[in-house]
């Protein structure tokens, strides 16, 4: 029991010290003072993502088509203010994009930054209805272990960021990341305006690709300004590439199980099978309504025909 209780005093004389060290500039802003609020936003994500599946269980799912459409495109153009914001600012502020060390100064080009970031940091929470969303519609199998640790670490790891590095190289990750956003968020809004559209979305696994040649980039990006000795906290340049790496081998998998893995051939079909059964699910569930309508055609002219033989042997 003694070791626990050192061990938590230990870690509440730690985070102390560390807010010596943390960024004045942002300590005023929402969400900052504490990590408590951004605690218990995740950890009520954390606790809906158990209620939600047993509260839709018996009943119907939401469409929320128009809410969707909404909001998907409500990210594209928020996420296009973050990266507008981050571009401006580093360029008005001449940053490097090798190695940038943080200025801590009250200078309004850095506000700008840090505030940018802070936004980037707020849209993570915001992505917390992705998953909400899910539920409510029953697509249950979206909410993957990838989809939750995605979320749920983005925004609580970018409180530590905004805190004590609030420009900087912070900045370039964030930057990538809200531009590709836009992409995504774009595709979802899309895809939420129904069959029409839906049949020019074809570059989905893309976004996938972008995604991960993201992370290489990061990962890249970081290694180089440790080899270079770039003066910004090694503490932070470590733990991105080992969060990094780890999305990597999350979204890879994700990759090769959705775009890459040959399906097992079934045998050969046996009587009464429906013969589409062997068909992709993409191209059954956009041609269900179409096979359907084809197929009453046959079935209504040899109907007729059964009963006009009928007629027949009755006279």
């Amino acid at each position: 029991m003694d070791i626990v209780t050192h061990l938590i005093n230990d870690t509440i004389e730690f985070y102390k010290w560390g807010l010596t060290i943390a960024d004045k500039r942002v300590e005023k802003w929402p969400l900052m003072d504490s990590p408590l609020p951004t605690l218990a936003i995740s950890s009520s994500y954390l606790l809906f993502l158990w209620l939600g599946p047993k509260f839709m269980r018996n009943r119907e799912p939401f469409q929320l088509r128009k809410t969707l459409i909404v909001y998907n495109f409500s990210m594209v153009i928020f996420n296009f203010f973050i990266f507008k914001e981050l571009f401006l600012a580093a360029r008005a502020a001449n940053y490097s994009y090798l190695c940038q060390p943080v200025d801590y100064s009250d200078d309004p080009n850095e506000v700008r930054m840090a505030a940018a970031l802070w936004w980037y940091f707020v849209s993570k929470g915001v992505e917390y209805l992705d998953t909400v969303f899910f539920i409510l519609r029953k697509k249950f199998n979206h909410v993957s272990f990838l989809h939750v640790y995605h979320h749920c670490t983005m925004f609580t790891l970018w409180w530590i960021g905004i805190k004590w590095v609030a420009g900087g190289q912070s900045f370039f990750g964030a930057h990538m990341n809200a531009a590709i956003h836009v992409l995504m968020y774009l595709y979802y809004g899309l895809a939420a305006c129904g069959p029409k559209i839906q049949k020019y979305l074809w570059w989905k696994k893309y976004l996938t690709i972008i995604q991960m040649i993201q992370f290489h980039v990061t990962i890249g990006h970081t290694a180089l300004s440790l080899y270079t000795d770039c003066p910004f906290p090694k503490w932070m340049h470590w733990c991105l590439i080992g969060y990094a790496l780890t999305f990597i081998v999350l979204f890879g998998n994700f990759y090769y199980q959705t775009y890459r893995r040959q399906p097992r051939r079934e045998g050969p079909s046996k009587p009464g099978k429906a013969v589409s059964n062997g068909a992709p699910n993409g191209m059954l569930a956009a041609s269900n309504g179409v096979a359907a309508k084809m197929a009453e055609k046959p079935a209504a002219a040899e109907n007729g025909r059964r009963k006009r033989k009928g007629r027949a042997k009755r006279d």
